[in-house]
């Protein structure tokens, strides 16, 4: 069987604890990268923030990904428009996690393609703009509870699993 290869990019999510959290999914379940938007990020090439803000950031970010954010491979783009520019020549199928009136639930997505699952705000969520740059599609997780949605980084947890494990060529 082939596996294809699994991306998380995330959008300009805020906190610094979910960013973390999301470098140790990524790490656990075998993602191969991570794109991080407009969001808490480690130090990398041609950063211009100010010493404090990225120990700051590092910091934060340690204390829920343990390591995880030197072990998984990672980039920087500023908004999604740039990821799916980045990715373009690899033949990424980009797909969105997001409650939207068209958005799928979960299970119906099927991984055929190298994918990047793209995620975003805490509270806000992807943009209609950033939901049709992804052309795979919007996917959900039902809810069964009287919340309408999981904080980010459980909910990119489920589909980045749901995306890795149980696809099958």
């Amino acid at each position: 069987m082939k596996r294809h290869r699994v991306c998380l990019v995330a959008v300009d999510v805020r906190s610094a604890h979910n960013i973390g959290a999301l470098f140790r999914t990524c790490d656990g379940l075998g993602a191969e990268l991570m794109i991080v938007g407009a969001s808490p990020r480690p130090a990398h090439e041609d950063d211009s923030r100010l010493p404090y803000v990225v120990s700051r950031a590092e910091k934060a970010i340690h204390k829920t990904a343990l390591g995880a954010e030197k072990t998984v491979a990672w980039r920087y783009a500023e908004t999604l428009l740039q990821a799916t520019h980045m990715l373009a020549d690899e033949a990424f199928t980009f797909v969105a996690l997001e409650q939207t009136a068209s958005s799928e639930p979960l299970e119906a997505l099927k991984i055929s393609a190298n994918t990047a699952l793209v995620v975003g705000r805490e509270v806000e969520g992807l943009t209609p703009v950033e939901v049709r740059l992804c052309t795979g599609g919007a996917y959900e997780i039902p809810m069964l509870g009287d919340k309408e949605s999981l904080n980010v980084s459980v909910a990119s947890g489920i589909a980045l699993y749901h995306a890795i494990m149980s696809h099958k060529e």
